[in-house]
């Protein structure tokens, strides 16, 4: 290979590696936050965009994650079959949930209430997938893994017989964690009194058509020196 090809084919690999990282969902998403400002409750302005961070708390009975069973106000869960046709290969998506619940967020004492929705989807959300197991030939799964495949009708071995390569990953906002969180500010009237909570108004963060809510879990998103990652 010539010394000019050679540069050529590294500069193409460099280019790849850094769309890859500039562009991800993942990379996009932070960008986003890193643009908005921190904000306190008590200084959220009405129909301003604004970033908070805080504790995750339920409204409601929390939700329960499929295979770790954690209580929880938001997961997301995916399951993948790896397999090839030839010319390529790769993870191939079967099962793809996303559940959520309102939930309130407590920063320092105070409260804010946030209602995601689904039609229309009024956020976007990027979780770490913290819980993420595999099977193949020489792994089977967990009984909690071969239990959700079962729960979607998927089985572990094709019509050969041979075990499939499989993945599952999962990511949640336990109660108790802590989050970022940015969406456009409004000051609601209780129509019923909260617990231990002695106003007669409360922040909500919402949606607009241009802006939707941002919800993660993702560190890099917190600010310095913050308290903590997961559970309080």
């Amino acid at each position: 290979m010539s010394p000019t090809s050679f540069l050529l084919l590294v500069s193409v690999g460099i280019i790849v590696v850094l769309g890859t990282v500039l562009f991800s969902k993942k990379a996009i998403f932070t960008r986003s936050l890193s643009r908005i400002p921190f904000s306190s409750v008590p200084n959220l302005k009405t129909d301003e965009l604004s970033k908070l961070y805080g504790k995750a708390l339920h409204v409601k009975t929390p939700l329960r994650s499929p295979c770790t069973q954690r209580e929880c106000v938001l997961y997301q869960l995916k399951i993948e079959q790896y397999g090839s046709n030839g010319k390529q290969s790769g993870w191939n998506t079967l099962i793809e949930v996303e559940r959520f619940q309102e939930f309130f967020l407590e920063c320092n004492g105070d409260l804010v209430i946030v209602k995601p929705t689904t039609n229309p989807k009024n956020y976007n959300c990027f979780l770490t997938k913290d819980k993420i197991e595999r099977i193949s030939s020489s792994a089977d799964p967990s009984p909690e893994f071969k239990a959700l495949l079962n729960d979607h009708d998927i089985k572990i071995k094709n019509w050969l017989g041979f075990k499939k390569t499989l993945r599952y990953q999962e990511g949640v906002i336990e109660i108790g964690e802590y989050i970022t969180l940015a969406g456009i500010a409004k000051w609601k009237s209780l129509s019923e009194p909260i617990p231990e909570y002695p106003y007669s108004k409360i922040a909500a963060l919402e949606s607009t058509a241009q802006q939707k809510l941002l919800i993660t879990d993702l560190r890099q998103t917190f600010p310095k020196n913050s308290v903590s990652t997961r559970n309080g």
